[in-house]
């Protein structure tokens, strides 16, 4: 289908967003209910992902260090960095790309080929502020927060994988964490997760609200969705880092 088709479907549909709601309160019991759904249903598997990778940070980068004169307390700076910096924020928003993405592409293919969706539009709702808008100011406030909790689990992981494997003590640890830290990486890991969650949760509606046919079709919109998520984030992550890292 031609692209350019696709765009203005995308614009129009981004417009009706931004009508003034019927009813906040309505609008506003949806969007806590979304944050729950997007947020906090995240937090096990975005914290246990953290963990490991963590870990497994930590383990990697004390192996390659071994043989040279690098002291062991730049495992922690190591781990801190690379969770504060890239896995907090791009591995985090691909996880929620599969699990977040893909749960709403299907909910709202599922309204749109039962006709939930044209029923709300006869009763006078306005569908793309009500169930698109709420999702994305939802996915806005909860998976930046969620990345800063991955980042968080992700240096504990690397802590206890290298104490518990006896690579490093405790304190040389806490050395390397506390070691070269730049404020701005905090900045940039929210900068990341702002845009990657813009980009999962209206990547994901647009798929899920424009579906025609049937339980296949829902199934190809999900797929679709998680895999333009996951591209564009990676595009996003390169782009990022090339105009704010120079």
């Amino acid at each position: 289908m031609n692209p350019f088709y696709h765009v203005g479907r995308f614009t129009v549909m981004v417009g009706r967003i931004f009508n003034k709601p019927e009813n906040s309160t309505m609008y506003w019991k949806e969007l806590l209910r979304q944050m729950n759904q997007i947020g906090v249903e995240s937090v096990p598997i975005i914290a246990m992902v953290a963990m490991f990778i963590g870990a497994v940070t930590a383990v990697q980068f004390a192996y390659q260090i071994q043989d040279f004169l690098v002291p062991l307390y730049y495992v922690g700076f190591i781990v801190r960095d690379s969770m504060i910096i890239e896995m907090a924020p791009t591995v985090s928003c691909m996880i929620l790309a599969g699990k977040v993405g893909s749960n709403i592409a299907s909910e709202l293919g599922n309204m749109r080929i039962t006709s939930q969706i044209d029923a709300m539009e006869i009763m006078g709702i306005n569908t793309p502020g009500y169930l698109l808008g709420t999702k994305i100011v939802a996915a806005l406030i909860t998976i930046p927060a969620l990345i800063v909790v991955a980042a968080f689990v992700g240096i504990i992981g690397g802590m206890l994988a290298t104490v518990l494997s006896d690579i490093s003590t405790l304190q040389e640890y806490e050395r390397g964490l506390r070691a070269f830290f730049v404020p701005f990486n905090v900045r940039l890991m929210l900068t990341k997760g702002v845009v990657f969650s813009l980009l999962l949760s209206t990547v994901s509606c647009y798929q899920g609200y424009h579906v025609e046919g049937g339980a296949i079709e829902i199934g190809q919109a999900s797929t679709r969705a998680v895999v333009f998520s996951n591209i564009l984030i990676l595009i996003a992550d390169y782009f990022i880092a090339f105009t704010l890292l120079k």
